[in-house]
């Protein structure tokens, strides 16, 4: 069964999450702030945290930088602002998914399940065997679900390793933002552009050495992104 940590200061919200995804079957913890969120993580596992943006004594921006440092668990952000900025925000300090408030329960229910299936294929080696993607000094061992860049070990977030992934198993090809959106999220590519960019820049940021001069991940201007064969 897995577990999800639900953090918001309003105890209604949190009770009425904890409804619709007991009914999932999940078990839920409960939160109401960053720094009780924090504890709970750092006591036991979690497979997912639900989190406010707006708490008092930490909020969950300053909260998921500090979870950020030690996890790569799959974290929703919810807020009652609407603004892209608040959303690339979010994103930037390594959510990833946003929601905003009010948002339906139903939605989040598909979402939750949609980051819980991407964590699970990620954290479990594949059933076939040391399968790996190589171009130059970029490696995925897609067995071990693991990232290095000239043999160093690379720590990536379920969502970057994934689009990472798609790039790397279709080397050469340009995919469009809508194509990477749609196929990484299983959503329509409504306003994805800004979640695909922060998204791309966190893995070059990792993985590049100039990440403003990309040795790997290369933008076709107008059409998208791609990765040389080399």
């Amino acid at each position: 069964m897995n577990r999800i940590l639900v953090c918001d200061d309003d105890k209604e919200i949190v009770e009425a999450i904890e409804i619709y995804l007991q009914q999932e079957g999940y078990e839920i913890l409960k939160a109401f702030d960053g720094e009780e969120a924090i504890q709970i993580l750092e006591q036991g596992e979690v497979d997912l945290l639900i989190i406010d943006v707006m708490m008092p004594r930490l909020d969950g921006i300053h909260a998921t930088l500090k979870i950020r440092e030690k996890s790569s668990i799959p974290i929703i952000m919810l807020s009652a602002k609407s603004e892209d900025s608040d959303k690339i925000l979010g994103l930037n300090i390594g959510a990833d998914d946003y929601l905003t408030k009010p948002f339906n329960p139903l939605e989040l229910v598909a979402r939750v399940k949609s980051q819980l299936r991407r964590y699970t294929k990620l954290g479990n080696a594949a059933e076939s065997g040391g399968v790996i993607y190589q171009s130059g000094g970029l490696l995925i061992n897609d067995d071990l679900k693991e990232v290095t860049v000239d043999g160093e070990l690379v720590k990536l977030t379920p969502i970057e390793y994934n689009i990472l992934l798609l790039l790397m198993k279709n080397q050469g090809k340009v995919f469009s933002i809508s194509e990477i959106y749609q196929k990484i999220w299983n959503a329509e590519a409504i306003g994805a552009d800004n979640t695909v960019a922060v998204h791309i820049r966190h893995i070059r940021e990792k993985i590049e050495i100039n990440p403003k001069e990309p040795r790997y991940i290369k933008v076709v201007w107008g059409v998208g992104y791609k990765i040389d064969k080399v």
